[in-house]
């Protein structure tokens, strides 16, 4: 259960599990259990865990059937590998002030974005969110930083800056519009 507590070892085979996904493509459960060195029980929890927690893999059915990303899907770990390649970020690179949840906590760590994430060790707790804490996160963009914090939906809040704030609010006023109209079936 992704809610729950994720042990280290299961963390990392998550992250094993996606990289060998983004990296081959489709691969059957059987491939993958033998890749990760598990039962492949273990590998559809996994899975399981993983589309729990947003990411696109979904099972195509079949005898050319296995597991796969959504055409296109790239996380935050590939981008942070690319980065590496191609050296340090450029100057133009922002901060961000956000508060999380322990469940966005969670969300973060295991979709590996915002990249860049920073858990403050000071800053004072929001009012009824005690439990919650304060990070910073690096963004080029304001569009891709929006991406990333509505990627944690209610787990997360953003302090400052005020620009990024607000496009995320008119962002979930958006969906929210869209979810909320009658006229659907």
């Amino acid at each position: 259960m992704i809610a729950g507590y994720l042990r280290p070892v299961r963390a990392s085979r998550l992250v094993r599990l996606l990289g060998l996904l983004q990296a081959r493509g489709r691969m059957t459960g059987k491939q993958l259990a033998r890749e990760l060195e598990v039962s492949e029980r273990t590998v559809l929890r996994d899975i399981e865990a993983l589309s729990a927690a947003g990411i696109p893999v979904y099972a195509i059915r079949g005898s050319n059937g296995g597991f796969e990303l959504l055409d296109g899907y790239r996380n935050e770990l590939s981008v942070a590998q690319e980065r590496l390649r191609k050296g340090p970020p450029a100057d133009d690179a922002q901060r961000a002030r956000v508060r999380l949840s322990p469940r966005g906590r969670r969300l973060a760590a295991l979709l590996g974005r915002p990249a860049d994430l920073r858990i403050r060790r000071t800053g004072l707790p929001a009012s009824g969110r005690e439990d919650w804490v304060e990070a910073s996160v690096r963004f080029d963009s304001v569009d891709s930083a929006v991406l990333d914090i509505l990627a944690l939906g209610p787990e997360v809040e953003v302090i400052r800056p005020a620009e990024l704030r607000a496009q995320v609010g008119l962002a979930a006023s958006r969906i929210a519009r869209l979810h909320l109209d009658q006229g659907c079936p």
